[in-house]
């Protein structure tokens, strides 16, 4: 594969946005002396994305993966024109030495070159360290309601591709494509992630690469074919077990019921080796809008079909993100809005179940709030990188580091 070298943004983003720690992650304030982490002292959080900023109207749907080194990479799609999902879109990538209190300059990952490169889903190979990046694209003239439609040729629609850097997220491989492995004939929409991947860590699939994922499937023939029935969308899973050379097609869930519509994706690995996963439900009929199931073979197949999440009905219809923290008494983390009618109040809620049941945990604050992911820092930190703001869910793109030890009682 050629090699891309990571492009600057420019002097001006870096002094806007590099900036010290921020106390409040909305307000950046001066930092501090270092502790013996090397985290600036009362560093809570900092931004590192903001709207209109390094040429970006907007910038949205974050991911987060902590490097072998310990640098915290945070994603996000950098969109020209606006905060809508269609037209010039690249990935960008910021790095932060230290813990996500100050970043590096702001850099494109994947370049859209006008068109939309985005649903960024990164992970670490645990084997050699590489940084797997997999990410979707689609024409910029392609919006999602065309796609359902089949109203797009192939070239210009959905198709998939994997990037990998391995000199700690400095530069990327120039994406590969392998829409053909992944995605079935007849699928029309297909989006990666977003949020980060997983590296299965034990089991007899440690070292598998598992990237969740979700698609539409075309009516069935003689159906009516308006392409717009959120019943035929469905959650399935992306595999590797050459630390992202290759990849197949895992888990797919197809049951198309209309009763729980698997969307957006998110997965942890539990203690016992089982994969857990979370997924926005897009308009089921079923109460509440999220929806969960399991894997016992590393993501090959599920115990049983998505089924309603009831311990997580205050959560609105979005993206949210998903991490496993501690050893075999740890915390299963969920991080999404938490109003249910509307993307306000950001807010993390915690298992210790195996997901079976969710314990609203800690409300980040009362501001708008979308997309979400959650990275581990230390043995005592977590972080959380989400969009955020005041009048809109949209404005920033912010990173909060959050102390595992508030994550354990209930929610304030």
């Amino acid at each position: 594969m050629g090699r891309v070298t990571v492009k600057s943004f420019g002097l001006l983003v870096l002094l806007l946005l590099v900036g010290p720690c921020a106390a409040d992650p909305g307000r950046p304030g001066p930092a501090g002396a270092r502790g013996p982490t090397g985290v600036p002292a009362g560093c809570r959080g900092s931004v590192p994305y903001a709207a209109g900023a390094g040429g970006y109207a907007s910038y949205r749907i974050p991911a987060a993966v902590r490097t072998r080194a310990g640098t915290v990479l945070a994603f996000a799609e950098g969109r020209r024109s606006g905060a809508g999902d269609t037209g010039a879109i690249d990935i960008v990538v910021r790095r932060s030495e230290d813990g996500g209190c100050t970043w590096g300059p702001p850099a494109v990952a994947a370049d859209g070159r006008g068109d939309t490169r985005g649903n960024p889903a990164p992970v670490v190979d645990p084997r050699s360290g590489d940084v797997v990046l997999l990410s979707s694209y689609n024409g910029a003239e392609a919006t999602e309601r065309r796609i359902l439609r089949g109203e797009v040729p192939a070239a210009r629609g959905r198709r998939v591709f994997v990037q990998r850097s391995s000199d700690d997220g400095r530069t990327f491989s120039a994406p590969r494509e392998i829409t053909a492995r992944v995605k079935k004939p007849g699928w029309r929409w297909y989006a990666t992630g977003p949020g980060h991947a997983l590296a299965l860590t034990r089991g007899p699939h440690a070292g598998r690469l598992v990237v969740p994922a979700d698609h539409s499937a075309a009516p069935p023939a003689g159906s009516a074919d308006t392409g717009e029935e959120p019943r035929y969308y469905g959650a399935h899973a992306l595999l590797s077990d050459d630390g992202g050379r290759t990849w197949s097609l895992g888990l797919v869930d197809d049951t198309y019921d209309g009763f729980v519509n698997a969307n957006e994706t998110a997965v942890a690995q539990l203690p016992d080796g089982r994969l857990y996963f979370s997924s926005r439900d897009q308009m089921g009929t079923s109460p509440g809008n999220r929806a969960d199931a399991t894997s016992g073979d590393g993501g090959r197949s599920l115990d049983r079909p998505f089924a309603p999440q009831h311990a997580l009905d205050r959560v609105p219809v979005v993206q949210g993100g998903l991490l496993y923290v501690g050893g075999r008494d740890g915390l299963l983390l969920f991080s999404a809005p938490s109003v249910p009618t509307a993307r306000e109040e950001p807010a993390l809620w915690s298992s210790g179940d195996g997901g079976r049941t969710f314990t609203k945990a800690l409300t980040v604050d009362r501001r708008k709030a979308g997309y979400s992911d959650l990275v581990p820092l230390d043995a005592a930190t977590v972080g959380l990188l989400y969009e955020t703001g005041t009048r809109s869910p949209y404005e920033t793109v912010e990173f909060r580091r959050i102390p595992s030890a508030t994550l354990t009682g209930t929610a304030r």
